[in-house]
Order: C-alpha cells, then sequence, then structure tokens
C-alpha cells in the first residue's frame, strides 16, 4: 500500500515538472484507474498554492 502510495506521489510530482519518462508514464496509464493519480495531483496542487500564498503573504509582511 505505501509503495504504491509512493509511486503515485513520484509519478505525479514527475509530471508537474515536466520530467516524467517515458517507461514511467506509459506504466501509469496501464493501471485500472486514473482517480489515484487525479486525487494526488489536486491535492499537490492545493499545497502549492497554499505554499505560494503564505511565501507571498511572508515576504509582503
Amino acid at each position: 500500500m505505501l509503495s504504491r502510495i509512493w509511486q503515485v506521489f513520484h509519478s505525479t510530482v514527475a509530471a508537474f515538472f515536466g520530467v516524467q519518462t517515458d517507461d514511467n508514464r506509459k506504466k501509469d496509464f496501464q493501471t485500472s484507474s486514473p482517480l489515484p493519480y487525479i486525487a494526488m495531483g489536486i491535492v499537490l496542487a492545493v499545497i502549492l498554492v497554499a505554499s505560494l500564498m503564505f511565501l507571498v503573504g511572508q515576504v509582503l509582511s
């Protein structure tokens, strides 16, 4: 279970930065459901936006 979460996290972060290898991308698309990748993408996007808002707030104060 933990290895699956780590694999989804790793794949999603690599996709965020555009450095996903072709082999990993093919392996990701062979999974049964895209929902874990969608959920992880949403969570990471929220974390990114929240951290940027926090950083900008700290710089401006």
